[in-house]
């Protein structure tokens, strides 16, 4: 095929803009996959407990890192954004919310919740002298 073909090019995600519930279905997926991983890490960081001192104090410098705490940041995000996109669906469900002006409108209030929360919980854990 010719490449100064002059038909349409089929829509792909460079030329594509995907529909807000779109990036929100792909988030909660990605988000459930984060999941995933933070409960490998809980067992990880379960084993260094178990461990004994030695290793539970590498396993608390290592999450105490900024990286370390940029990665339990995302896991409080993520398991916030899939509770909030949780209950979306399950309003979903029952047969509400499934009007064209309200799915964006869900949407971004499953985002300022999920971020709200998890801001909050930073916020306690900071203030308690968690982090």
């Amino acid at each position: 095929m010719p490449w100064n073909d002059p038909r349409p090019m089929s829509p792909h995600l460079q030329i594509y803009d995907l529909p807000m519930t779109a990036r929100l279905s792909i988030l909660h997926r990605g988000t459930g996959a984060v999941l995933y991983l933070g409960m490998a890490l809980m067992v990880v960081v379960l084993l260094a407990l178990a461990g004994g001192p030695g290793a539970w104090a590498v396993m608390h410098k290592v999450l105490g890192s900024w990286f370390g705490l940029l990665v339990l940041a995302g896991f409080t995000f993520s398991l916030y954004y899939h509770f909030c996109n949780g209950i979306r669906h399950l309003i979903w469900d029952t047969g509400r919310g499934l009007e064209k002006a309200a799915l964006p409108r869900s949407g971004l209030w499953v985002l300022f919740a999920s971020s709200s929360l998890t801001l909050l919980t930073w916020l306690v854990a900071w203030l308690r002298g968690l982090s």
